[in-house]
Parts: C-alpha cells; structure tokens; sequence
C-alpha cells in the first residue's frame, strides 16, 4: 500500500507511524517530493485495515497497490529511476547506445569495434563472454578471458562494459570485471540466479523473455529489487510470435507501457528483435521516438566472419549512420544521444 504523508505532518509523528508499520511486519520506503511524501509499504497487507492509519494525524490518504509487484512499481516511485554508471546516466534526458560485437572473439576484435563505437557517440561497450546459444554446437564464448578482454578494452576508450550472466557460479567474476551485469531473455525467470542479483551492488540490465508477459517481466525485476538491489534496468528485445520475417517481434507498446507502470529505466535491443541488420536501423528509430532510455546494438567490422550473429550485426560505417540519424530523431523528442 502507500500512505501519503500530509506536508504539515508533525516529523515525531511520522516516526511513530515509521514504526507502528514497522512493528506490523512492513517494509517502509521512503518517497520525499517538493509538495508531499510518500511511504510505500512492502508486505501481505490483505488482512491489514487500511483506515486504521487515518488515526495517524500525519496521514493525508492511504492507497492498496493491486499489482504485484511493488519496489518496482510508479506507485511507490513517481520519479524516474536514473542508474549511473560511471559518468553514463541511464534514464535522464539522453538515450544511452551500448554498443559492441555479439561475442568476444579476441583482443584485437573488440579493439577495433570499441574505437569505432566510440567514435561514433556510444556511451557503452557490450559483448559477450558467456554465451547461451540454442544449438550446443555452436560457438559458446571465451568465458573469464572475454571479460578480461573487454575490461581492459573498456578501460582503454573510457566506456563502461556490459556482459551476459549466465549462472550463479560466475557471479564473483562479473562482479570484478563488469559494470552492468546482463540478464538474458532466456533466465529472465531464473529465480535462484536473480535472488543472488539482488544481494550485489551493481547495475542489472534485466531482458524479457520472449514468451513472457510484461507483468512477468516486472516481477522478475522485484526478484532483483526485493533482495536489495534498486540497480534495474529493463530491457526489450522482442518477443516470440508466429512472424517469420524477423528474428522476434519488437513489441514497442512496451515502452509507454512500462514507463507508465514502473519508474525502472527502458533499453531496447532491435538486434535481436530484428534478426537482420537492415531492419535495425528502423527500430532504433521506433524506439527512441517511442521514449526509450537507450539502446543496445551489435556491431561488428567483419560480420560476414562473426562466431555469432553476424546477420543481424551493423557494420561500423553504418552504425554511424544510424548515430547521426539517432542524434536528429532524439532532438525531436526532447532528449539527446
């Protein structure tokens, strides 16, 4: 539930309200705006009477949450959730582009898409080290080694790195190596995984599934939040329907739809919701229109050789074709790239 707190409210008050909740069993967030304050109330407030709490003179209104999913919710957050990552914001005023090849095939590979990337405006490096991949014969990742990679690689251009995580056991690694920890479509509802994700203190980018519903979505991401961890940035990256043209379904109604349900900040990835290089271009477009907070793209300058996905990789030239374009589109809409 949410209790909002009158602006004249007594501050002792307050605090005995603080906790007479608290000694209910409840988990209170605090919620301090210019006019007026808000506690959200975390726990089974099914049995709770609401309008004893009016007894409480600091007490403006009291509000039960249908939803079920809460840390995450608009509710108990009006505004925007901004995660930081160095000196990159995710979720202000500016579209943030994570950028970067499929896999880390070798130094050298990454070397010269991270220079391109970032000369062309991208605030992040991606690739992945760890690789879930449909076929077991197919190329699986350097593993520690291409986290090492793009470590220093990262360090070398000034660009935070994002990677995919794919299990428990490599969590201390992603933890020194890493600055945004990748959840991919496949573990979105990997409980035990997000459990673990939610006792660390580093930003989590959390990809919906590709058969899974929005609410399901976000209530992976309260997995992540419940445990502690406020770090969550969700992502799109299309969904599974009976359309053969392209790899999945970008489903953009999830942009205004999450922003008016969650304050979490909104990535789209039109990669892998393209399946194709040349429909890339067109939903980045799409989603920067549609108010995402950032994109993640694949980019390689060989994609025709790429150990994964290469056809839905851009090349670095027509990357920064798309950046130029991104950089007008946004202009538009009120924010920069």
């Amino acid at each position: 539930m949410i209790v909002k707190i009158k602006r004249t409210a007594d501050p002792k008050d307050i605090a005995n309200l603080k906790e007479h909740l608290q000694n209910k069993g409840f988990e209170i967030h605090d919620s301090v705006g210019k006019t007026y304050s808000l506690f959200g109330v975390v726990g089974d407030t099914a049995g709770f009477d609401l309008r004893s709490l009016y007894a409480f003179h600091c007490v403006d209104s009291v509000i039960r949450v249908q939803e079920p999913f809460k840390k995450v919710n608009r509710k108990f957050q009006k505004e925007d959730t901004i995660i930081e990552v160095g000196d990159v914001k995710i979720g202000g005023d500016e579209v943030i582009i994570m950028a970067g090849p499929c896999s880390v095939e070798s130094f050298e590979q990454v070397d010269i898409i991270a220079k391109a990337v970032k000369a062309s405006g991208a605030k992040i490096l991606r690739g992945g080290a760890f690789k879930p991949r449909t076929s077991p014969y197919s190329y699986q990742g350097m593993g520690v080694e291409g986290l090492k990679i793009l470590r220093e690689i990262g360090d070398k251009y000034d660009m935070p790195i994002i990677s995919e995580l794919m299990s428990t056991e490599n969590i201390n690694d992603f933890i020194k190596y890493v600055d945004i920890i990748q959840i991919g479509a496949r573990n979105m509802q990997n409980f035990a995984l997000l459990k673990e994700l939610g006792k660390i203190d580093k930003p989590v980018m959390l990809k919906r599934g590709f058969s899974n519903t929005i609410e399901e979505w976000l209530m992976s991401a309260e997995y992540i939040m419940a445990g502690g961890n406020h770090k969550v940035i969700l992502c799109e990256r299309g969904i599974r329907t009976f359309e053969p043209y392209t790899r999945n379904t970008l489903d953009i109604s999830t942009v205004p739809i999450v922003k008016k349900l969650s304050h979490l900040p909104v990535v789209i990835d039109p990669s892998h919701a393209a399946g194709k290089w040349d429909y890339v271009e067109s939903l980045s477009m799409a989603s920067i229109a549609a108010g995402a907070d950032g994109l993640i793209i694949e980019v390689h300058h060989e994609p025709e050789n790429a150990m994964s996905d290469g056809a839905q990789s851009l090349k670095p030239k027509k990357f920064n074709e798309l950046m130029k374009k991104a950089r007008v589109l946004a202009a538009a809409v009120n924010k920069k790239v």
